[in-house]
């Protein structure tokens, strides 16, 4: 090779490494996995839902979306919407060992693999492409295996930068590929609506757009101060550098875990303190068995209420020593629920969080009375029973039903709160990470 062919070559190099940043978003994942098992639904409108009339919408095909149909929708609207739809129950370990196939997919091609829910991942290629060639064809060769190994579709899109590959494999959808290549990413975004840019919720759409800031471009071409006072000084800074085609967050591939919990939606709004007790310690058990198998520990419990109305609160306290065992979790949780006093509705969801993360592995100060190795002991234990012979198998003593009546709701007297009938846990029960869903998730907690 001639010392101007290796230069060229060095060129091409550069190139591609300046615009290789990918974002992988499975279509219709949980339809997709659905579809493996029943393939003769394969073009019809298909929509993956627990049963129930309280429960929400999980992910719909994009035969039924044609009808209006989305992820977080009441499951009655969606029926209403599309009576010709097909209810599937979701598998929620099907959808997570299948994401392990499709992280390990990525994995092979680089270790710059950022996960940001169970079906979507930034990749950074720039140090692959000396050996696997230009970014488009990664993602060409990337989409063709998930094809044929897996049996689903993603789209992807490529850009310099996280936001413009994220905005890209939107616009690919479904089963599409898009590049933005560097002098391209400003005239790209312009005419996009503010709502595209990642991190602009409905609220601040609503301040820009009621300011005539209606497009990306809009948003470029304002003074920073002009956005500062809109937004506040920092989002007006960010969002006019995301305009702008600049973003300088890299792809990070390993995300600090921030909260770990699980919530549950009741089938009728309960009223019952024995219940949304015995709701606690269930959710507090498949939550700290979360953590250990992590390798986690916490410092701090939240708790989460929604009314009847639909209006939700959290509550959290912060503990003196950092735990793993349900039992702490439980205990925690149904304090700061008795903190709350008497309860002005019935409720309709409850959750528990653990917060605070930290490695479970790091030095800890016992407490004096060393029940925090106990508890932990007892549950680790449980855990290798699970791990043997399933779950369901091993669990605590109140929990536990006599036969025929599994899932109805515990007597006893009623606790705070108005005289509603006390409900039973709803089916749409699901463990709630803080890597797959943020503040806007949509009533429910469903849409994963």
């Amino acid at each position: 090779m001639t010392e101007q062919d290796a230069g060229a070559r060095e060129q091409r190099l550069a190139r591609w490494r300046s615009c290789a940043v990918l974002h992988v978003d499975m279509d219709m994942f949980y339809v997709g996995v659905e579809l493996l098992a029943a393939p003769h639904l394969r073009g019809r409108p298909v929509v993956v839902a627990a049963a129930g009339h309280r429960s929400v919408v999980l992910s719909a095909s994009y035969e039924a979306r044609a009808y209006g149909v989305r992820s977080g929708m009441p499951l009655t609207r969606a029926r209403a919407l599309c009576p010709a739809a097909v209810l599937l129950e979701p598998h929620r370990q099907a959808y997570e060992q299948v994401s392990r196939r499709v992280m390990a997919t990525f994995a092979e091609l680089t270790d710059l693999v950022e996960q940001i829910s169970v079906d979507e991942a930034f990749l950074d290629v720039s140090g692959a492409v000396r050996r696997l060639g230009p970014p488009v064809g990664i993602a060409r060769g990337l989409r063709a295996r998930i094809r044929e190994e897996l049996g689903l579709t993603a789209s992807v899109g490529i850009g310099a930068t996280k936001t413009v590959a994220k905005i890209a494999s939107t616009r690919a959808k479904p089963d599409g590929l898009l590049l933005v290549q560097p002098e391209d990413t400003v005239a790209f975004l312009a005419e996009l609506p503010v709502s595209a840019l990642w991190g602009v919720g409905a609220r601040t759409a609503e301040v820009l757009t009621g300011a005539g800031l209606r497009t990306v471009g809009d948003l470029a071409a304002v003074p920073v101060p002009r956005l500062a006072r809109l937004v506040g000084p920092a989002a007006g800074h960010h969002l006019h550098e995301l305009a702008s085609g600049r973003d300088p967050r890299p792809v990070v591939p390993v995300r600090e875990e921030k909260s770990l919990g699980a919530e549950e939606t009741f089938a009728q709004d309960v009223a019952d303190t024995r219940v949304l007790h015995e709701t606690l310690l269930r959710l507090s058990h498949r939550t700290a068995s979360r953590l250990r198998r992590q390798g986690l520990r916490a410092r701090r419990v939240g708790l989460k209420l929604r009314w009847a109305d639909f209006s939700t609160i959290t509550r959290s306290r912060t503990l003196a020593q950092p735990f793993t065992s349900a039992h702490d979790l439980h205990e925690h949780g149904t304090a700061l629920l008795a903190e709350l006093g008497r309860r002005p509705q019935a409720v309709r969801l409850i959750g528990i969080r653990a917060e605070r993360l930290e490695p479970a592995g790091d030095a800890l100060q016992l407490s004096l009375d060393g029940r925090e190795e106990e508890w932990g002991a007892a549950e680790e234990a449980m855990d290798r029973v699970h791990a043997r012979f399933g779950p369901g198998r091993l669990g605590p003593a109140r929990l536990l039903r006599p036969a025929g009546t599994r899932g109805a709701p515990a007597a006893g007297p009623a606790g705070p709160g108005p005289g509603a009938a006390p409900g039973r846990p709803g089916p749409n029960s699901q463990g709630v990470d803080s890597r797959v869903r943020d503040a806007n998730s949509p009533p429910d907690g469903l849409s994963w």
